[in-house]
């Protein structure tokens, strides 16, 4: 269930933020169906973000990095109180993060 709740809120932040770019710049073309968010982008080609529920993890197709599977990685911290700690996406094949491939490879800021 905690899985479904932070990747629904990510998905909806990453739409979000690719349909306000949508509406100024006329090369994006963002769908978000059936829990599939594809976005094109004539310049670079076609990414696909997906939920993984089997696997409790993000897929990204990338026309520029290729397929990676994201994993919800909790950051440590001895200052934190249980239940308020930070995660993020991360792909644990080189450790590179999903919020910072989307910021350089299609220059969204989450």
């Amino acid at each position: 269930e905690e899985y479904h709740e932070i990747s629904d809120r990510y998905l909806e932040a990453v739409v979000a933020k690719l349909e306000e770019m949508q509406e100024s710049r006329e090369d994006i073309d963002v769908e978000f169906s059936a829990g599939v968010l594809t976005v094109s982008i004539p310049a670079k080609g076609t990414y696909v973000i997906n939920k993984q529920p089997p696997n409790k993890q993000i897929w990204l197709s990338s026309p520029i990095t290729g397929p990676k599977r994201y994993d919800w990685v909790m950051r440590d911290g001895m200052q934190q109180k249980e239940g308020t700690g930070e995660g993020t996406w991360i792909y644990l094949r080189d450790g590179s993060n999903l919020t910072d491939l989307l910021r350089e490879e299609l220059e969204v800021s989450l």
